[in-house]
Order: C-alpha cells, then structure tokens, then sequence
C-alpha cells in the first residue's frame, strides 16, 4: 500500500510540474515569442494541426478554431 501512495505522490508531483510548465509555454505564446517554443504546424502542411514544445519530452497538438483560438487539444509524451 505505501508503495502506491509513493506512486501517486509522484505522479502528482510530476503532473504539477507539468502544468507549470505548460503555463510559461503559454506566456510565451500570448508574447509571440514563437522560436522559444518551436511553434509549428505539423505535416502536411495545411492540416491545420499546430505543435509546440512544452518540454524536452512534452509536445502540445492544437488548432485555431473559427474565431482564430488556440486550442489544445492534445499533450503528448515526445519520446
């Protein structure tokens, strides 16, 4: 039981970090500060499917909807 308390603390903890980061990725979106992140629309070109780095192992999927906002709609694990 200890051991899957100790992996749900983690995981939490993990997920938090997460979150933070994905906030500062945000920051830099709302600033165009789009090199920092590696914005780019993935191929095909012309899929309307957008990703940016949250981190070194974290990507964002998104897409613009009709009134121009960025929406994710996917996290994903890069490695």
């Amino acid at each position: 039981m200890k051991n899957n308390t100790k992996d749900k603390t983690t995981i939490k903890s993990d997920t938090q970090a997460l979150l933070q980061q994905y906030k500062k990725v945000k920051q830099y979106l709302l600033s165009n500060n789009l090199l920092q992140i590696k914005f780019k629309e993935r191929k095909p070109k012309g899929s309307g499917v957008w990703s940016f780095r949250i981190n070194k192992q974290f990507r964002a999927l998104s897409f613009f909807d009709d009134d121009e906002s960025l929406i994710v709609y996917k996290i994903d694990n890069h490695q």
